[in-house]
């Protein structure tokens, strides 16, 4: 029988861990939602966005600065490649766009290791603080993450129901055809979608790089979980990415307090699962060609 207090921990850390594949797994919904590409180099932001947090953070002393700086360099960057790679191959079929995306990531890793080396960078945690929850002390830092994540949901919902640009983007992820006959620049809004995706990605980076040791890899690793994340909770889907990223948090988490190998053999069972009920994932519909 598991500890109570275990058992609240575990969630937590299930949470904090679902809240940073959200993060990151959003970007690759939003941008297979709008554009139909499957942009890989979002891990790549992830990992600019702890890198620049870990430099900062030294600098300065300041972990939120870290994390600030790195969303602003992941947007830059990602205007970049969107600009100068993505332009071009938008009406590619969709594994072009997902081997073009893992050779920018490849090619990211390199350039990481060209500038920080290869040697795991520890960050501090910005607060050691702890909180009881129902006679448990868990870290306040992992609450923040939580809390930011949730935030994050409710801007992106409110910028996609509330805001012209954000219809016009829901829009598009319906039907491009019907918006670029309404005279909007879908051009814009693909470059738009894609810089807020990276911006995104670069926080994830940022929030989990005081909870691991930043490496050029971090993208990598995480890159099966994230993939998994979309898929459950159905490619395009805004609830469905945060609906799965939960579930997978959860099933690492309290996965590895009952027998450690589930927490990487259970989430890939659940993934096989839905998908065997439901193929199109949780919140997914049909694939709809541009």
């Amino acid at each position: 029988m598991m500890d109570a207090q275990l058992l609240i921990s575990g969630v937590i850390f299930g949470l904090s861990i679902g809240s940073i594949y959200f993060l990151t797994a959003i970007g690759l919904s939003l941008c297979f939602g709008l554009m139909r590409i499957i942009s890989l180099d979002q891990l790549l932001y992830y990992s600019v966005g702890a890198y620049l947090t870990y430099s900062l953070s030294s600098a300065s002393g300041s972990v939120w600065l870290g994390v600030l700086a790195g969303m602003i360099v992941a947007g830059v960057v990602s205007f970049a490649v969107e600009r100068l790679v993505f332009l071009r191959i938008y009406e590619r079929e969709l594994p072009f766009s997902l081997i073009t995306s893992f050779g920018i990531l490849i090619g990211g890793i390199g350039v990481i290791k060209f500038f920080w080396g290869v040697v795991p960078r520890p960050v501090p945690v910005p607060t050691l603080a702890q909180i009881n929850i129902a006679g448990t002390d868990v870290p306040a830092y992992r609450l923040i993450v939580i809390g930011i994540a949730g935030l994050v949901y409710a801007g992106i919902w409110l910028f996609l129901n509330r805001t012209i640009i954000g219809k016009a983007i829901r829009a598009g992820i319906e039907n491009v055809e019907h918006v670029e006959g309404l005279g909007i620049n879908v051009s814009r809004l693909f470059t738009i979608t894609f810089i807020a995706a990276a911006a995104l990605s670069g926080l994830a980076g940022g929030l989990n790089a005081p909870l691991i040791m930043v490496d050029p890899q971090m993208g990598i690793e995480v890159l099966a979980f994230v993939f998994m994340v979309v898929i459950i909770g159905g490619l395009g889907s805004i609830k469905g990415t945060l609906v799965s990223a939960i579930i997978v948090g959860q099933v690492v988490s309290l996965g590895s307090l009952i027998y450690a190998p589930l927490a990487q053999m259970a989430p890939f069972a659940i993934m096989l699962l839905i998908l065997l009920i439901k193929p199109t994932g949780l919140y997914g519909s049909a694939l709809l060609k541009r």
